[in-house]
């Protein structure tokens, strides 16, 4: 099972002493999920063939991928056939630069939610997103996160991701594909660890704007 949810001081802490490092292979799936987005941002008619093909494994509610085990959606292939019409009409938007501070802010996350199998925004400390991502810097103008769970591995799955992301299956205002798309969005940073109940978290972080701790004075 999968499942997707949406969004958009704190005590300061040294990056240096904040928390446990990713692993290789989640370090590598987070790496993949910025590179998949971008190209999602940059060329979406891509993404829209790859929804496309996924088609073939919907059986109403059903979707049985190659080598999974049958997962029940909410809203079945109708979801994917409006993802798909909305890529196809959508303009390229610029790609997101990765910044250290967004990726740190969604690690602690990861870390606090990971091991206790929690869900959703708002951390163990009350912690929301903007609140995690100023630990380690200052973003500007607009911010948000997306967090996916799920058991992923490496390479193609962060296609998966992002895919499921973008349909965004039961959510009504499509936050999370809001997000992938939104222009206003520049930063990105992206987080993947251990989650005792989903298997695995990936947290995705935004911002129009952010420096990182130390740059430009701050």
């Amino acid at each position: 099972m999968r499942t997707l949810l949406p969004t958009v001081l704190a005590a300061v802490f040294s990056p240096a002493l904040a928390h446990a490092v990713q692993s290789n292979r989640q370090a590598e799936l987070a790496a993949a999920i910025v590179r998949e987005q971008n190209l999602a941002r940059t060329a979406p008619h891509v993404y829209a063939d790859f929804l496309q093909e996924s088609l073939q494994y919907y059986t109403g509610n059903l979707v049985t991928r190659p080598g999974e085990i049958a997962e029940r959606t909410r809203e079945g292939i109708t979801a994917v056939t409006e993802a798909i019409n909305f890529l196809r009409a959508l303009e390229p938007v610029g790609p997101l630069s990765e910044a250290e501070g967004l990726r740190l802010g969604a690690l602690d996350h990861v870390d606090d939610h990971g091991e206790k199998g929690l869900v959703g925004h708002v951390g163990t400390d009350s912690s929301m997103v903007w609140d995690r991502v100023n630990r380690y810097g200052k973003w500007f103008r607009s911010v948000g996160e997306n967090i996916a769970y799920g058991p992923y591995s490496t390479g193609t799955s962060a296609r998966l991701v992002v895919s499921q992301l973008i349909v965004d299956d039961g959510v009504a205002d499509r936050g999370h594909r809001s997000a992938i798309f939104d222009s206003n969005y520049s930063k990105t940073g992206v987080a993947c660890g251990e989650h005792s109940f989903y298997g695995v978290m990936c947290v995705i972080t935004y911002a129009s704007q952010y420096e990182n701790l130390g740059t430009h004075g701050f």
